[in-house]
């Protein structure tokens, strides 16, 4: 039977193979830490590092490699900002679209730093009108933080419109581009923000296990560490060094990770993003054309594929989105995910709550021949309902 992945919102799959052979190539050629020795190998490691990190930088746009600090995940990412940053009275505005990653170390420190969480409730199909946010600023709104995209309907939040509202405010900004790196426009300068946090196993098409962020000069400054010990730099210190990327990088990096997500990086430079674009945008009006013209079928969103990125949740009238799953991997090969998806206010923005979605998303691997091949799965279990 053949297999259909549509999860690529929870990761990529297959990888390209310059990644396995690039995490290969460092774990046989190099194997050693960066930064913790002057020998050739250790040399060799810190220069591939540094070398991700100016690709990265021309890839987001970010002035200076620097700037880029590598993390296990973009989880890790969000809450080095949250708990880095925020303080006792401090007013924090997110979208009712985002992840638990933003939801949960915001609650937590609602109750143990006593910030104020102010979510602005989004339109039902994941929509936010900026000018909410605008709206909502306070004299005390330290952060903003917002999704590019959300995870459960796909659906585009204007990351771009809010950072020309907060480009001259003291109001830091955080865009979390997990859903959105690799495949649409990411430009750390244009967006205004002072973190920009990623992930590499999604879209840039590397590894689980590496991430990062990218911050401004003030956020730097205004930012403490979740975490303190060996860089490699300034040993004789007990203090935590405060320049970049040292500040935040402490122990053994994850340089297989970074050399695996550098791989993936550069095939996308090879295949051009606006390729890659007008692709899922393929995809994803060839599965929202077909899913129209199925009864009993509820699909969530905007439901127009150019204000989403290639992810689709919907669900089946009478059917658990559980079980559909389920039936949809042992009879077609086909693989999604179901339930919550990480994100419950979204999907009690979106009236999915709390039974979920069953959700698709593709990336540049899929083909229509696999969106009609779903499409045909779906309208078989349809039929026999």
């Amino acid at each position: 039977m053949k297999e259909i992945y549509a999860d690529h919102a929870a990761t990529t799959y297959p990888r390209p193979a310059q990644v396995a052979e690039a995490m290969l190539g460092y774990l046989r050629d190099i194997g050693c830490s960066p930064g913790r020795g002057g020998y050739r190998r250790a040399l060799d490691a810190a220069r591939m590092v540094y070398d991700t990190r100016c690709l990265l930088a021309d890839f987001f746009h970010v002035p200076q490699p620097e700037q880029i600090v590598f993390t296990p995940s973009v989880t890790y990412s969000l809450n080095l900002v949250t708990k880095g940053l925020l303080a006792a009275g401090d007013h924090v505005l997110i979208s009712s679209m985002e992840h638990n990653a933003v939801i949960r170390p915001l609650t937590r420190l609602a109750t143990e730093r006593k910030i104020h969480v102010e979510t602005l409730q989004c339109h039902s199909d994941g929509t936010l009108d900026p000018l909410q946010v605008q709206k909502a600023l306070r004299s005390n709104t330290r952060l903003v933080i917002l999704t590019h995209a959300s995870n459960v309907t796909g659906t585009l939040l204007p990351v771009y419109e809010v950072g020309d509202i907060l480009a001259h405010s003291d109001t830091l900004y955080c865009v979390d581009v997990a859903q959105t790196a690799g495949s649409d426009a990411v430009d750390f300068a244009d967006l205004h923000c002072d973190y920009l946090a990623f992930t590499g196993h999604k879209g840039l098409l590397g590894p689980p296990g590496i991430g990062g962020l990218c911050l401004s000069q003030r956020a730097v400054d205004l930012t403490q560490p979740l975490i303190e010990g060996g860089t490699g730099s300034r040993s004789e210190d007990v203090h935590q060094p405060e320049f970049l990327p040292d500040k935040f990088e402490s122990g053994t990096p994850n340089v297989p990770g970074i050399a695996g997500l550098a791989a993936g990086v550069r095939v996308l430079q090879q295949q051009g993003l606006p390729a890659i674009k007008e692709q899922k945008t393929k995809l994803t009006q060839a599965f929202l054309t077909g899913l129209a013209a199925i009864p009993t079928i509820i699909v969530y969103g905007t439901k127009e594929a150019s204000t989403t990125t290639a992810t689709i949740s919907l669900n089946m009238d009478g059917v658990d989105n559980g079980d559909l799953s389920f039936m949809l991997e042992q009879t077609h090969g086909i693989m999604t995910r179901s339930g919550l998806h990480c994100a419950p206010l979204a999907h009690k923005t979106i009236g999915s709550f709390p039974t979920g979605t069953l959700r698709f998303s593709f990336g540049q691997q899929n083909t229509l021949a696999d969106i009609e091949d779903i499409l045909a799965g779906i309208r078989e279990i349809v039929a026999e309902r």
